[in-house]
């Protein structure tokens, strides 16, 4: 990647993110280096010699540092499986470990003072921005991990043990920079054994989760939906499926290549009025002021029936979820009979984002903690750990999973090709921010369909003709 410093736009964009106050334009300058002065540039990344137990050259007597983003899957994996994975093979290394919840706030001031950790799970609702962070050369090329040989097998590299979708979704601008690594499904979450106990079927098409949904309702024994409230992302990526199955594959890609119109596609508004529909008369009360623990924990309680999340929420809940709930999930109903994509399609891609810090002072040795959480022992201790499907091939095989685990592992196996996903939330954090809002406000009733789509629309034109903002497609 280029070693250019951030650019004034896009470290004013991201600290604003991250809620932080900076210096004055004029002490930018100072804040090049972690010593306050400008330093010309970060100084060289260290190396040591390359073996066969050591085909990415890390130095065996530095240390490094690995931030991980205190959330759904915790960091117990990076504590007990993958760092003790790596020592195994590199003892002499010592390794800093830290968790947070709000990564932005946390690590942004180290960035813009070069002094970034070498290692950063980048994810949640503060996560930095990931469009800004390539633009301005902030993340490690790993095009040598892809070629290095595997953790498992000297003979196969790595990217052969990986997914394809993996390395797709982790290029920018050409380059292979983020490891998505959890392969993650999402879909409409509910209890086998409250369905099992009131007789209530899985439905398959809209009017049969419409009805259910109306039978709930009158049954006065819990709502029938909710969401994340305060994060409608939870949301808006429901919708956005729907929109995908009604309209086909395109509907996204036009979304994420900020195409003229693209938001207010026929299969887009289609999609936002079903859903605000459902919030005007099927929400859990007080749902637009819960966040997504508050949800599920009530989900967990049998207050309410179904909730929109990912595959990561049995883990998630697994302190709170009664030993009897089995969890399972449903692909989104098919709307109408001339739907473009079938019943079992869903919205699953590799996701949960780690990067290495281009600028950090050892590099190196986060790209060899890459190789190590890309073994079979990494990835499969992972996904019994906290439940989630990973990127490598047959890490899970063999492996005890969870019964919610085992339901989207199913319903990803049964979609097949039919697989669905947008990249925009990764690419332009500001529109991801807008949408957010805006769905927000449609499920609450106070922005119409046509307005939703309107207000949305102008925040992606202005992206698009904006020429200091690197543009994404696919």
């Amino acid at each position: 990647m280029a070693d250019n410093p951030f650019s004034r736009r896009e470290l004013l964009r991201s600290a604003a993110l991250a809620g932080l106050l900076l210096p004055s334009a004029g002490a930018l300058s100072a804040c090049a280096s972690p010593g306050g002065g400008d330093s010309g540039g970060p100084k060289p990344a260290a190396t040591g010699p390359k073996t066969a137990a050591n085909p990415l050259g890390i130095p065996e007597d530095r240390p490094f540092e690995v931030v991980v983003f205190d959330g759904g899957f915790g960091d117990a994996y990076a504590r007990d499986v993958h760092e003790p994975l790596f020592v195994s093979r590199h003892p002499k290394v010592q390794i800093k470990h830290s968790a947070t919840k709000e990564i932005a706030k946390t690590l942004q001031p180290r960035f813009a003072g070069g002094d970034p950790p070498e290692f950063v799970n980048n994810s949640g609702d503060n996560a930095m921005d990931f469009g800004a962070l390539a633009q301005d050369g902030q993340l490690q090329d790993l095009g040598e991990l892809l070629d290095a040989p595997s953790w498992d097998d000297p003979g196969v590299k790595v990217r052969d043990t990986i997914l394809a979708s993996a390395v797709e979704l982790g290029t920018y601008d050409g380059k292979y920079c983020v490891l998505n690594y959890a392969n993650t499904v999402w879909g409409i979450w509910y209890s086998k054994k409250l369905f099992a106990d009131n007789g209530w079927q899985v439905p398959r098409t809209w009017d049969e989760f419409t009805t259910l949904c109306e039978k709930i309702k009158k049954s006065g024994r819990c709502a029938p939906f909710t969401y994340a409230g305060k994060h409608p992302f939870y949301i808006y990526e429901t919708i956005l499926t729907l929109s995908a199955k009604i309209g086909g594959a395109d509907v996204l890609k036009n979304i994420d290549n900020l195409a003229d119109g693209a938001w207010k596609a026929e299969p887009v508004a289609k999609a936002a009025g079903a859903f605000a529909d459902i919030g005007a008369k099927y929400l859990l009360q007080g749902t637009e002021g819960l966040d997504h623990i508050q949800t599920q924990t009530a989900h967990n309680k049998y207050e309410v029936a179904m909730l929109p999340c990912g595959s990561w929420l049995e883990n998630e809940q697994k302190d709170t979820t009664p030993a009897d709930f089995g969890y399972a999930m449903f692909p989104l109903p098919s709307f109408t009979g001339s739907d473009a994509l079938p019943y079992g399609t869903l919205h699953s891609r590799p996701g949960e984002e780690f990067f290495v810090a281009a600028r950090s002072a050892n590099p190196r040795a986060g790209m060899e903690y890459m190789r190590a959480m890309l073994s079979k022992e990494g990835a499969g201790k992972f996904t019994e750990l906290v439940s989630t499907l990973t990127v490598v091939k047959g890490a899970a095989e063999g492996r005890a999973l969870k019964p919610g685990l085992q339901s989207a592992a199913a319903a990803l196996k049964e979609a097949g090709a039919n697989v669905t996903y947008f990249r925009f939330r990764q690419w332009y954090k500001e529109l991801h921010d807008e949408v957010a809002a805006a769905t927000g406000q449609l499920m609450a009733g106070r922005l119409k369909v046509g307005e939703w789509a309107d207000r949305i629309q102008k925040k992606s034109d202005e992206i698009r003709n904006d020429s200091s903002v690197k543009k994404f497609t696919r």
